[in-house]
C-alpha cells in the first residue's frame, strides 16, 4: 500500500463514532463512582463534532442508543497561558427506540505521541485514550427515545485529583469523550464515543517544549473554489446557472463567505505566508451573478446582492497579495491529457490567469500549477511544462505536488524535475493538508463504519495538533506548505481555529513565514526528482465516458469553429460564439466531478445542449406550401438562414429520395444574421409526389439545426424519359412506315409486275 493511500485515510478515524455493541457489552465504570464533578446544563451551541452510526454488516444488525454532539471543546491549542482545565459543551441524544438511564460523561487520554509515525497512525486509527481515566461525571438520570440533554464538563489538566488529566508534560494526547449508559433490558455500557487529538505546546503552570534549532517555514495555500455551476454568461440578468446553491455558500452563513471571511481576518498578520488559490470559473460566475442571473427554468436567482458584496470584499482582500490561479473549473488536467484535448488543457491554464487580472486587478503568480490532489502523471507533467509558442503557451515553470507524486525527492523544501524544460517541484505538507481534507470528497470506509461527504471539524482539530507537531517537535527549518481542500467545508469557527493556532506559532517563533513564490523561484539543491502517479489517483480521474463525450463534443466544436467567418469588425469573430463553448466543455471535465460520475455527465449534457443551441441558430426554414416543379430538370427551391453573428459556409444534404436524382451543389455562404434561397440542382426520374429531408451541416459534416421535411410534386417527366419516349416514338413511326411500304409492294406485284387477281385464288382451306 502506497504511503498516499494511507495518508489520503488519516483523517477519518479521528471523526468515527465509536460505538458499542448492544446492551450487555462490556461494562465500564459504574454509576457509584459518579461524584466526580457537578453537573451542569450548557448553553445551546453549534455542533461541532458528532458520532456517527455504524454500518450494518452482512448477517448483523447494529444499533446506536445514543449520540453524543460536542460544540465546543476549549482549549484546543494548550499552551503555559491557557486556562489550567479542559472543558467541553455539547449535548446528547437519545436516537435508539428505548429508555437509557444513569448515563454518564468522562473525558479520558492516551500517552503523548512522541514520534511522526505514531502520528500518521493515530490519524488513520484512533490511538489507545484509556490510559488515563477520570472518574465519570452523571450527564443525565435517564432519556427516553427522542429526549436530548445539554452538557458542560471541565476537568483539570494536570494534577492528581481522580478527575484530572494528569498531564505534567508536553505532548500530543489522544483524548476520548466516553458516554456510558443503561438501555432498558440490557446492562451498563459504553453507549457512544468520540476521539480526537489535543495539543499541548506547554503545560499552564509547568513545563513548556523548547523551540527547535531553526524554525519552521510556514506557507498557507487558501483555496477559494466550487463545483461548476454556470451554464452561460450573459448580459444583466441573462446569465443562467445550474442551481442557486451559490447564493447560500455566498450569504454571510455560507461556505465561501467564511473562507473569505477567515482570509481577511488573518491576512494582515500572516500576509507572508498566505496565499489565495482561485478557481478562475468561480470568478466568472460570482460576476455574473452580481448583475443578475437566471436558475435553469427561468427561475429569477436571489444572490445578486450576495454576489456583488462578496466580489467586492475579494478584490479588497487580494490587493497587492499573492494569488495562484486554479485550472479553469479546476479541470482534471490528467482525464484531459488521456482524451487528448490539448487544446483544452491549455485553455484551461492560460483563460484563467487573465480572468483573475481582469476581474480582481491582480497578476497571479506565473507559470506555476497546482493539480487536483497535487498529482501527474509522467504524460501529463511532460505536455504541461513543454512550451507551444504557436499557441501562446509558454509551459509551466513550477507545480505543487504533493509527495506521493513525487520519487527521489528528499526533504521538505523544493526539488528540481531535470529534463529538457527543467521544473521547481514544490511539495505539500501531506500530514497537515491529509488531516484537513477529513472525508471530504474522498468518502471512505474504515472499520466498518462511514463517514458522510463533508468536513468534520474534528478534521481541524486534528491538523491542528499536527501543525503544532511539526513546529515544536520538528522544526529545523523544515517547509511546512499547508493546503486545505479545494472545496473546504469546514464552519468558520474551525477555520478560524487552524489560522488562530498558525499565529500563535508564528508570534511565538516556532515557525516563521515564507511566501510561496519565494519557494516556486528558489534553487532546488536536489534536482533528481521523478514523477509519480499514485494508482488510486488513476481510479479517481474523470470517467472515459464522460471523457469520450466530452472528446465527441469537442470535435463538433472545432467543425462548427472551421466554419465560420468574421463578418467584419462591427460583427462578432467566432471565438466569441465558441469560447464559451470550450469553456463548458471544461466544466465537464472539472476535477470536482472526481468519484462523482452523476455530476460529470450532468455536466457534459449542459454543455451538449449549449452546443446544439449553437448549431440550431443555422437550418433551413421549412416552406409554407408544397413545392411544384414545372420540369424534370427544375431545381428545388431551398430557404435556409443563419441567425449567428458570424458568416458560416454551408452544405446542403438531400437525403435519398426515391424518383429523384441529387445534382452536385458547391458549399454555400451564409451572411451573418442573412437569410438566401437556394436552388438545389436535382433530376426528377418519374412524375408524383416526392417527401424529400433536406439539412445543412459544415463542410466538416456538423450538423447545423433540424432535418426539415419537404413535399415535392411533378407532372414532369425526367430526361431520360423524354428520351426514351422519343425514341420509341421514332421507332414506331419507322415500323409502321415499314409495315405501309411492304404491302404497298405487295399489292403491286415483286419487281414491278401484276400481282395476281384476288378473285382467282382459293382460299386455303383449315385442316380442322
Amino acid at each position: 500500500m502506497s504511503a498516499r493511500k494511507l495518508f489520503c485515510t488519516a483523517a477519518v478515524a479521528a471523526f468515527l463514532a465509536v460505538l458499542a455493541p448492544p446492551a450487555g457489552a462490556v461494562e465500564q465504570a459504574q454509576p457509584d463512582d459518579v461524584d466526580a464533578l457537578p453537573f451542569m446544563p450548557a448553553p445551546a451551541a453549534t455542533q461541532v463534532w458528532a458520532t456517527r452510526s455504524l454500518s450494518a454488516q452482512p448477517g448483523q444488525q447494529q444499533q446506536q442508543f445514543l449520540r453524543l454532539d460536542i460544540g465546543q471543546l476549549t482549549p484546543r491549542f494548550v499552551t503555559g497561558d491557557s486556562p489550567a482545565t479542559v472543558k467541553i459543551t455539547g449535548k446528547i441524544v437519545n436516537v435508539g427506540d428505548r429508555k437509557v438511564s444513569d448515563i454518564v460523561l468522562r473525558l479520558e487520554r492516551g500517552e503523548p505521541l512522541d514520534s511522526e509515525d505514531d502520528l500518521r497512525k493515530a490519524l488513520r486509527e484512533p490511538a489507545a485514550a484509556e490510559f488515563i481515566q477520570p472518574k465519570f461525571t452523571e450527564v443525565a438520570r435517564e432519556l427516553q427515545p427522542g429526549q436530548q440533554q445539554d452538557f458542560t464538563l471541565e476537568v483539570p489538566l494536570r494534577g492528581s485529583a481522580p478527575t484530572s488529566l494528569a498531564i505534567d508534560q508536553p505532548g500530543i494526547y489522544p483524548i476520548l469523550a466516553n458516554i456510558n449508559g443503561k438501555p432498558d433490558y440490557g446492562g451498563q455500557a459504553r453507549l457512544a464515543a468520540l476521539s480526537t487529538l489535543l495539543p499541548v505546546l506547554g503545560v499552564p503552570g509547568g513545563e513548556t517544549k523548547g523551540k527547535p534549532g531553526a524554525p519552521a517555514k510556514l506557507t498557507v495555500l487558501w483555496p477559494i473554489a466550487d463545483q461548476p455551476r454556470l451554464i452561460r454568461a450573459g448580459g444583466e440578468g441573462q446569465s443562467e446557472l445550474v442551481d442557486d446553491e451559490l447564493a447560500s455558500s455566498l450569504a454571510t452563513t455560507g461556505r465561501l463567505y467564511g473562507l473569505l471571511q477567515a482570509y481577511e481576518q488573518f491576512i494582515a498578520s500572516m500576509s507572508t505566508s498566505m496565499c489565495l488559490a482561485i478557481d478562475p470559473d468561480l470568478l466568472r460566475t460570482v460576476q455574473a451573478m452580481s448583475t443578475g442571473y437566471k436558475i435553469r427554468g427561468g427561475i429569477e436567482g436571489r444572490g445578486k446582492a450576495e454576489a456583488k458584496l462578496w466580489l467586492d470584499r475579494l478584490k479588497l482582500a487580494v490587493r497587492g497579495r499573492c494569488v495562484v490561479a486554479l485550472p479553469y473549473a479546476d479541470a482534471d488536467l490528467v482525464a484531459l491529457n488521456r482524451a487528448k484535448l490539448t487544446n483544452m488543457r491549455t485553455l484551461a491554464l492560460t483563460d484563467g490567469p487573465k480572468l483573475i487580472q481582469q476581474i480582481l486587478g491582480v497578476q497571479p503568480l506565473p507559470d506555476f500549477v497546482w493539480p487536483e490532489d497535487g498529482v501527474l502523471d509522467q504524460q501529463t507533467f511532460d505536455e504541461l511544462v513543454t512550451p507551444l509558442p504557436e499557441q501562446k503557451y509558454t509551459g509551466m515553470k513550477s507545480v505543487l505536488l504533493d509527495p506521493a507524486g513525487l520519487a527521489d525527492a528528499p526533504g521538505t523544501g523544493p526539488v528540481g524535475i531535470a529534463g529538457q524544460h527543467p521544473v521547481t517541484a514544490v511539495k505539500i505538507d501531506s500530514m497537515v493538508s491529509d488531516a484537513l481534507q477529513g472525508s471530504a470528497s474522498r468518502p471512505r470506509t474504515l472499520s466498518g463504519v462511514t463517514t458522510p461527504v463533508e468536513n468534520q471539524p474534528v478534521s481541524v482539530q486534528n491538523a491542528l495538533s499536527v501543525l503544532v507537531f511539526r513546529a515544536g517537535w520538528q522544526g529545523d527549518g523544515r517547509n511546512v506548505l499547508v493546503t486545505p481542500p479545494r472545496r473546504w467545508n469546514a464552519p468558520l469557527t474551525e477555520m478560524t481555529e487552524f489560522l488562530s493556532a498558525a499565529q500563535r506559532l508564528l508570534a511565538s517563533g516556532y515557525v516563521t513565514q515564507t511566501g510561496l513564490e519565494e519557494l516556486t523561484k528558489a534553487t532546488p539543491p536536489v534536482a533528481t526528482a521523478k514523477i509519480a502517479y499514485p494508482p488510486e489517483a488513476g481510479a479517481r480521474e474523470i470517467s472515459s465516458t464522460v471523457a469520450d463525450e466530452v472528446t465527441r463534443q469537442s470535435a463538433q466544436l472545432n467543425g462548427l469553429v472551421a466554419s465560420m467567418q468574421q463578418e467584419d469588425s462591427e460583427h462578432a469573430a467566432p471565438a466569441d460564439l465558441a469560447d464559451p463553448l470550450w469553456l463548458g466543455l471544461l466544466r465537464a471535465m472539472s476535477g470536482a466531478w472526481r468519484s462523482n460520475a452523476d455530476g460529470a455527465r450532468s455536466a457534459a449534457n449542459i454543455s451538449q445542449a449549449e452546443l446544439n443551441s449553437l448549431t440550431g441558430m443555422v437550418g433551413v426554414t421549412p416552406p409554407a406550401s408544397p413545392i411544384l416543379l414545372g420540369s424534370g430538370d427544375s431545381p428545388i427551391p431551398v430557404t435556409i438562414m443563419n441567425k449567428l453573428d458570424v458568416r458560416v459556409t454551408v452544405r446542403i444534404v438531400l437525403a435519398d429520395t426515391p424518383g429523384i436524382r441529387k445534382l452536385d451543389l458547391a458549399d454555400q455562404v451564409l451572411p451573418a444574421r442573412g437569410e438566401r434561397v437556394v436552388r438545389v440542382p436535382v433530376e426528377v426520374l418519374r412524375s408524383g409526389r416526392f417527401p424529400v429531408n433536406v439539412r445543412l451541416t459544415t463542410p466538416e459534416g456538423v450538423a447545423l439545426g433540424d432535418t426539415v421535411k419537404l413535399e415535392v410534386s411533378s407532372s414532369a417527366y425526367g430526361t431520360i424519359t423524354v428520351i426514351v419516349t422519343v425514341i420509341a416514338a421514332i421507332a414506331l413511326v419507322l415500323l409502321s412506315g415499314r409495315r405501309i411500304y411492304k404491302r404497298v409492294r405487295a399489292r403491286n406485284g415483286e419487281g414491278g409486275g401484276d400481282a395476281p387477281s384476288i378473285e382467282n385464288v382459293t382460299p386455303e382451306k383449315s385442316s380442322a
